[in-house]
């Protein structure tokens, strides 16, 4: 076996201490430093070596010689003031191995510093924060969910969110400071890292939060694995505690769901985002406004859904609930785990009940006394029996066969559909209440619409294409259809019905100039579902009955058959009109201010009961209603 050289053995050693980093080679140059200064000191005090005085040569002490050492190290200006040419000559050598000796420990000091405010900058440390939301992954929908938990929170005397993403800290944090100015109270703190990771989800600390929103990756050819496979880093996790999680995402392709599901052990909401968006298209589609109305609930600006319990109505009816609060409105009952909505007017609330109640703030669901009804203006009108329906559909995307189906549970028997894309022709399954026509041609181009005669149509969808162009050219595309079929309408002084899907929330306004009667922003739409269900899993529930062609959905019907056309009367009316038609008055729409936006398109959700309303021709009832 071959001799080992004690350079090697030093060598060796050598490297093994810098590999260590940046600690051992401070130790390393700080004990350096100590042994020079102490040798240094031992050979000027054994040869003698002092400072020159008047009479001679001034004796020190070893103490005082040590000292001296160390101040001419760390000042090397100290030694123009020695005196006598040994003494320069030995404190010269102090002093040029200080230059070399600390200044190389200062310098990997300030070194190690910077790195590692550095590495604060970068969002590597870990969260401290506790009852906190965490987000995790980064996409537009970031900034409208940002935006939204912060009004959730402004109840909250403190209050984070935490954003962990694979992007750079600081380029998140300058994201979201232009996106979303105004925070009030709460704290956005930004972590990088990869949320799959597991080290790396540690930086959120998950385990502590209040609730955690899984976003899909911005861009990821396959957006639907990485939730999944985040969802299963949160839920198997080694070091999670035993307390559930509240993790909330959105699936794009259903046939991920049973997996998300699998992995997400009862711990996880998902929302499908394409078959919401379908279920909204399709139910606005035939009543405006409604998207207004859905906005208004699921954002927290003005009123939302709460779940309140109220022990003293125990025995009273439904219809009396409904009529014991002025400033909120009842939509429904919980049950043990059953969310009940809109149930008949008789029904008597037992002990345990929960309602479910819009209101501005959970902390204005106060009973107030019992409202009167004007019984003498409620109106006796025979609901008219529903005719078949033209539904005209242009455009084409991965939604349109969910559109179809859910279309086909509304309309009645004999209605048609008649879809115009500049794609190739889908294939369509017989429907029971509806034909499906196709035609290929370019929506976009005025002889084509004018062919159509869209007019003659009961309800017109404008579908973006989502699937074949980029965001800003398929809004875009949706746009110039919107501006012919607005100028044709006016053309023919005919008011067509339109409702039009945008991808991107900056093209809303836009959209407006278009006079359509609703437009949905679907990304939104999911953004605020998500922020929702964050704040309170419960509404998962009550979402899933809303968008739902079964069970009680939202209608717009015409006042008139609620409340005798002219008439001043109180809401309280107005709910008693519609329980005896079995529905749940939610609020009402002013047909005068339809393409108001300032003025939420006429929409007035959860109205004063006590303040007079007068209807007028085109003013609609909101409600809550089985069909």
């Amino acid at each position: 076996m071959q001799k080992i050289s004690w350079q090697a053995r030093f060598r060796y050693w050598f490297d093994n201490l810098m590999g260590r980093g940046a600690g051992a080679l401070i130790g390393l140059l700080s004990v350096a430093s100590l042994i020079f200064i102490v040798l240094m000191a031992v050979l000027v005090t054994l040869l003698s070596i002092f400072p020159q005085g008047e009479n001679g040569p001034v004796p020190q002490s070893f103490a005082e010689t040590l000292w001296g050492n160390l101040m001419r190290t760390l000042d090397s200006g100290a030694v123009g003031g020695d005196s006598g040419w040994a003494f320069r000559a030995a404190m010269m050598v102090v002093t040029l191995g200080g230059i070399i000796l600390i200044a190389s420990l200062i310098g990997i000091i300030s070194s190690t510093f910077d790195s590692k405010v550095e590495e604060l900058r970068k969002g590597k440390s870990r969260v401290l924060e506790s009852d906190h939301t965490v987000i995790l992954g980064w996409n537009p929908q970031v900034f409208e969910i940002i935006k939204e938990l912060c009004l959730a929170n402004a109840s909250r005397s403190r209050a984070a969110i935490v954003v962990l993403a694979d992007m750079d800290k600081v380029e998140m944090e300058d994201s979201i400071r232009a996106k979303v100015p105004k925070t009030g109270k709460t704290r956005i703190i930004c972590r990088s890292g990869d949320p799959m990771d597991l080290t790396d989800l540690e930086l959120s600390n998950p385990h502590a939060a209040r609730s955690i929103i899984v976003l899909a990756t911005e861009g990821s050819s396959d957006p639907d694995s990485a939730v999944i496979k985040t969802t299963l880093a949160l839920t198997n996790n080694p070091h999670r505690s035993s307390k559930p999680f509240h993790i909330v995402s959105e699936i794009q392709n259903a046939s991920n769901l049973e997996a998300a599901k699998l992995v997400g052990r009862g711990e996880a909401h998902f929302v499908l985002a394409g078959d919401v968006i379908s279920r909204i298209m399709v139910q606005t589609s035939r009543q405006s406004g409604l998207s207004v109305v859905y906005t208004e609930l699921l954002d927290f600006g003005g009123s939302e859904i709460y779940f309140s319990q109220q022990p003293s109505l125990t025995g009273k009816s439904y219809l009396e609930a409904q009529l014991s609060f002025q400033t909120s409105t009842v939509m429904g009952l919980v049950r043990g785990d059953k969310v009940w909505l809109n149930p008949e007017p008789e029904t008597p609330l037992a002990a345990g009940d929960g309602l479910i109640v819009i209101a501005e703030d959970d902390s204005t669901v106060q009973i107030a006394a019992a409202g009167q009804a004007d019984r003498q203006f409620i109106s006796r009108v025979e609901i008219p029996v529903q005719a078949p329906e033209r539904t005209l559909i242009l455009g084409c995307n991965a939604e349109l066969s969910t559109i179809l189906h859910e279309l086909n549970e509304y309309v009645p028997g004999g209605s048609s559909v008649h879809i115009v894309s500049d794609t190739d022709e889908p294939e369509f399954a017989p429907f029971k209440n509806m034909t499906v026509t196709f035609e290929q041609k370019d929506t976009t181009r005025r002889a084509t619409l004018e062919r159509l005669e869209p007019h003659l149509f009961d309800h017109i969808m404008v579908l973006a294409y989502k699937d074949t162009l980029e965001v800003q050219q398929a809004d875009a595309k949706t746009l110039i259809t919107l501006l012919h079929l607005r100028d044709m309408g006016e053309t023919r002084n005919v008011e067509m019905k339109v409702i039009s899907e945008m991808l991107d929330n900056r093209n809303r306004e836009l959209a407006e100039i278009t006079q359509v009667d609703d437009f949905i922003v679907g990304s939104t739409l999911i953004s605020l579902m998500l922020s929702q269900v964050s704040e309170n899993k419960r509404l998962a529930e009550v979402f899933s009955y809303l968008f739902s062609s079964n069970g009680s959905e939202i209608y717009l019907r015409p006042a008139e058959w609620y409340i005798t056309r002219g008439s001043s009367t109180n809401f309280y009316t107005v709910v008693e009109a519609a329980a005896a038609r079995g529905e749940t008055a939610l609020g009402y729409r002013c047909a005068a201010e339809s393409h108001n936006s300032a003025a939420a398109y006429g929409v007035r959700l959860n109205p004063n009961k006590l303040v007079p309303v007068s209807f007028e021709k085109g003013d609609m009832v909101i409600v809550l209603a089985e069909n």
